[in-house]
């Protein structure tokens, strides 16, 4: 049965994860085990709840309780829902709810490198990308376009970043994941090494002299290939580029010399996963 609570004291604890915490609060790198996050929309609630991600409270217009939320409500058994009038949840959470519902999810610890692995042909590797925007719009391109996994360096931007989530539609509960290195350190060296270990190739998205086009026939022949991408602005390390096995560039045109990442990897996914 639905356990509906009506909002009437904005400094409730209960309220910090969607008013107060940041996201490395929500996170809690201290004890990841209580470590949560924030899914926006019934889509994406919907898409997190099919990954096996836990609710722990919902917040929403009281008008979505009996209308778009309803089936959410169902699938939560009797956590709190949390409810009001749009502006006063605007209020609260100081920004208007897009899609009028938020749930808090419990986060999960992550799988290892090789199981997240296992079985995949085409992998995307993030290397420091801190803007979630373009993790979420790479996370959706890499679930659109074939992508059998995603891996991050150890600075990369967090995933379950409420923006990320957003951004991805949901598709960060679709694409199995993880972290790659338990260090900055690790990468690229030992991570290379593990990738190899794997039987994967790696092939840099970067602008460089040996770079060979995106379309290039011994890139769509690996049977097994890890697509690298770097930061927004300086690219890939110089190091990672001279680790990796080949150099790809997607050709420009009208003098532009690069896409922005998030762009960039939909044109590489959709060029290198055709099977």
């Amino acid at each position: 049965m639905a356990n509906i609570q009506e909002i009437t004291d904005f400094s409730a604890p209960e309220l910090d994860v969607y008013a107060r915490l940041t996201e490395r609060q929500l996170q809690n790198r201290r004890a990841p085990d209580e470590g949560l996050f924030i899914a926006e929309s019934p889509k994406v609630i919907d898409r997190a709840l099919d990954a096996g991600y836990e609710p722990v409270s919902l917040l929403m217009e009281r008008s979505h309780v009996q209308g778009q939320a309803r089936e959410i409500i169902a699938r939560c058994g009797e956590i709190p829902v949390y409810t009001s009038d749009l502006e006063v949840l605007t209020r609260l959470t100081g920004f208007p709810l897009t899609r009028g519902v938020l749930c808090a999810m419990r986060r999960r610890p992550l799988p290892a490198v090789g199981d997240v692995c296992a079985g995949a042909r085409r992998l995307a590797v993030l290397e420091d990308i801190m803007n979630p925007t373009n993790v979420g719009a790479i996370f959706r391109s890499a679930a659109a376009l074939g992508i059998d996994a995603v891996l991050l360096t150890a600075a990369c931007s967090d995933p379950l970043y409420r923006r990320a989530v957003r951004v991805s539609m949901g598709t960060v509960f679709q694409v199995p994941w993880t972290r790659i290195g338990g260090a900055p350190a690790d990468w690229p060296r030992a991570g290379m090494a593990q990738l190899r270990s794997m039987g994967f190739q790696t092939v840099a998205l970067a602008l460089s002299d040996r770079a060979v086009p995106i379309d290039d026939a011994r890139l769509l022949v690996e049977e097994k290939l890890a697509l690298v991408l770097g930061t927004e602005g300086e690219g890939l390390a110089a190091g990672t580029i001279a680790d990796c096995d080949y150099t790809a560039r997607i050709p420009m045109s009208h003098g532009v010399d690069s896409l922005n990442v998030a762009a960039a990897s939909a044109v590489a996914f959709w060029q290198l996963c055709r099977r």
